[in-house]
């Protein structure tokens, strides 16, 4: 009897070994799967909150490409826009030409910065866009040549007018001109507030990326004009080339200096005559005054207009309008200051910048 229970008690105990092991297991594995869980719901949370400031950065860039200033304003912590103020993409008669620029726009986003805790962040964008430094150039050269004629027919215009044309000018310019484009790289701080993400504020590089690189025209137009009425100024802020003669040959003209002399002003005193041929390369008619500036100076100092005694039809062809394909004799008078070496400098007018300088230093004695 006892020896009967002692094998029940037996049996029994063997019977409950593995049972508690499977026990031990089953608790092991839950407790791995939650921690798994918690691992894994962590690291998705992270992820999820990391993805918002780099969407937002994605929305106010694709309102850039839209020109929607209203998209832009609202995706702004700061919801200030004024450093548009003083460009003409906000301008409605300019509306259709900038927004023919900016779809041509594209952007992928390089680099993000995310810090959780403080709701910060930084997303870099790649952006590769429509550089229109050739568009404008061709523009103001264009309006100004209009301006010319315009002037000589004894017409203004009102600003209005002015707006109109050169809005224009830059649609068909940006028709005719090739494309050619861009690329930077510009990181926009984002912010957490209230529960959304929002760009810190609206910088001088976006400005210059939906501008193609160019804020104002009518500021560009101002600073050519005043180049007309200030050579000098102009040809000094050209990039000199190594050329050292009068002999310049472009798209637009080719200017080469045939003749020099000395005469009389209508006071008596001595001027100087330079004789130039000019060309009119382009399509269009155009005059030396728009496509050229020349500069004369004697021992460093630049020499004044001169009013020459003589008529000189020369003179008047410097301002004359010339066909495509033709050539006719243009006139330069500096007044004099003794009979010294006097030095020439040559210069695209509305180069940008980036025009070459032509110069010569002639000999009076």
């Amino acid at each position: 009897m006892d020896t009967n229970n002692q094998e029940f008690y037996e049996d029994e105990e063997v019977q409950e070994i593995p049972v508690r092991k499977k026990k031990k297991k089953k608790g092991l594995i839950i407790f791995l799967v939650i921690l798994i869980l918690v691992i894994a719901g962590s690291a998705g949370y992270y992820f999820y909150e990391r993805q918002k400031p780099i969407e937002t950065t994605k929305d106010y860039l694709e309102n850039m490409r839209a020109m929607n200033f209203d998209g832009m304003k609202a995706l702004l912590q700061s919801n200030d826009m004024s450093a548009l103020d003083d460009a003409d993409i906000t301008s409605n008669a300019y509306t259709s030409f900038f927004k023919k620029i900016n779809e041509k726009m594209s952007y992928k986003i390089t680099k993000t910065s995310f810090h959780i805790q403080n709701g910060t962040a930084s997303v870099t964008a790649h952006i590769r866009y429509l550089d229109g430094a050739d568009i404008y150039k061709e523009t103001i050269t264009e309006f100004l040549k209009q301006i010319v004629s315009t002037a000589f027919s004894g017409s203004t215009l009102t600003e209005e007018e002015t707006e109109q044309k050169l809005a224009a000018l830059l649609e068909e310019k940006s028709s005719t001109v090739e494309d050619k484009f861009t690329e930077t790289d510009i990181t926009y701080p984002v912010i957490e507030a209230d529960g959304q993400w929002k760009i810190v504020a609206l910088d001088a590089d976006t400005v210059r990326v939906m501008s193609a690189n160019f804020t104002n025209v009518q500021d560009e137009i101002d600073q050519s004009l005043a180049g007309l009425n200030n050579p000098d100024a102009a040809a000094e802020s050209a990039t000199p080339s190594s050329t050292t003669s009068i002999d310049m040959e472009n798209d637009h003209f080719t200017l080469k200096l045939t003749q020099f002399r000395i005469a009389q002003e209508i006071d008596d005193s001595n001027c100087l005559m330079l004789y130039c041929d000019y060309t009119n390369n382009s399509s269009s008619t155009s005059s030396a005054l728009v496509d050229v500036q020349l500069s004369a100076s004697q021992n460093g100092e630049k020499l004044s207009p001169a009013v020459p005694k003589e008529d000189d039809p020369a003179i008047n062809n410097y301002i004359a309008e010339v066909e495509p394909g033709n050539t006719v004799t243009i006139c330069y008078a500096f007044s004099l200051n003794d009979k010294s070496d006097v030095t020439l400098e040559a210069s695209e007018a509305f180069a940008f910048g980036d025009g070459n300088v032509t110069s010569q230093t002639i000999k009076l004695q």
